[in-house]
């Protein structure tokens, strides 16, 4: 049962959003774990290559265990680094005798798989007890059985992607809380950035929303929390599927608005795109830098590569992507 703290006389089931939209469900056979990642053949990575030309590389992650603190969705929280081991212990004469008398430092990382820039499982998600390709959602109980971000590290991602700044494109740093945009206000980025969303793309977005929580005071960045990003309709869930986009990447903590304006559900399109459709998520990215050098060279694709951690019957794995442009 639907637990959230709505009204269902007002704000519609998922079930009633997804109707009559379109699924991948048994379009890659009955069990698929990867989804929109089957259409990067070997031809899409060899596009993807194609697109460099001066060999900058730029990595995606943010940094985890930040002083500030990590950007995380609300009641999650961010990796703690404890040191096991440093020279504090050998000073006080409790550190390992080793032969040849070297020594060392050791630490450990407790965290959530999804409490840094990460990949979704693609059965993260679900409505009406089914998760990706129909899989039940009673293979979630004690691990992912099934949809876990496993095959999606065992796989890899590496294919064309292009970057569409949605922040330097309205003529601002950051986009304003709760701020919509939708695929045609992503073609016309791409326009105006002198470049065109091709067929199969790996879909980087930024909003410039995960790089202001490291100038903003945490509280302000939490308050009423609703995230930029972009917004459910019928017609942009058709758009990726005839597009055929393979992997949403945004410097949003959950790739989409928060809350659907139009009827207040919770991140409809994590149900739409990636359960029904099988398209990737990565989520908290760092797209600034990349960003910034985009607008300089005025070169926004280039070779995206990503392999998250290989966690056994993961709901998500972080991952550290590397554009070579």
């Amino acid at each position: 049962m639907c637990n959230a703290e709505i009204d269902p006389k007002t704000v519609p089931h998922m079930r009633e959003l997804m109707a009559g939209l379109p699924t991948n469900w048994g379009k890659w056979g009955p069990d698929d774990e990867i989804g929109c990642l089957n259409y990067l053949t070997q031809a899409e990575v060899l596009r993807g290559v194609a697109s460099i030309r001066s060999g900058k590389t730029f990595t995606l992650q943010v940094q985890m265990g930040n002083p500030k603190g990590d950007p995380v969705w609300p009641g999650r929280r961010g990796a703690q680094r404890i040191n096991l081991m440093d020279k504090g212990d050998f000073i006080c004469g409790n550190g390992p005798q080793t032969p040849g008398c070297h020594e060392f430092a050791d630490d450990l990382m407790i965290m959530y798989l999804q409490g840094s820039t990460q990949y979704d499982a693609l059965g993260h998600v679900w409505y009406d007890d089914h998760i990706y390709n129909g899989f039940d959602a009673k293979s979630t109980a004690g691990g992912m059985q099934k949809a876990s971000v496993l095959p999606i590290a065992e796989r890899g991602v590496v294919g064309r992607g292009i970057l569409i700044d949605m922040a330097r494109h309205r003529g601002k740093d950051v986009l304003d809380r709760g701020e919509t945009f939708n695929h045609h206000d992503l073609i016309d980025a791409a326009k105006a950035q002198g470049i065109e969303i091709e067929k199969r793309d790996i879909l980087l977005v930024r909003t410039g929303w995960i790089g202001s929580f490291y100038r903003r005071d945490p509280a302000e960045f939490y308050t009423d929390f609703v995230e930029p990003g972009l917004t459910f309709s019928r017609e942009l869930v058709d758009w990726f599927k005839e597009m055929e986009i393979p992997n949403l990447v945004t410097d949003t903590i959950a790739n989409e608005v928060t809350l659907e304006p139009e009827t207040g559900v919770m991140i409809p399109l994590h149900c739409a795109l990636m359960r029904n459709l099988g398209v990737a998520f990565t989520e908290i990215a760092a797209l600034d830098a990349l960003a910034a050098d985009c607008a300089q060279d005025a070169q926004w694709s280039f070779l995206y590569t990503a392999a998250p951690l290989k966690v056994v019957n993961g709901s998500g794995a972080p991952v550290n992507p590397l554009v070579i442009k």
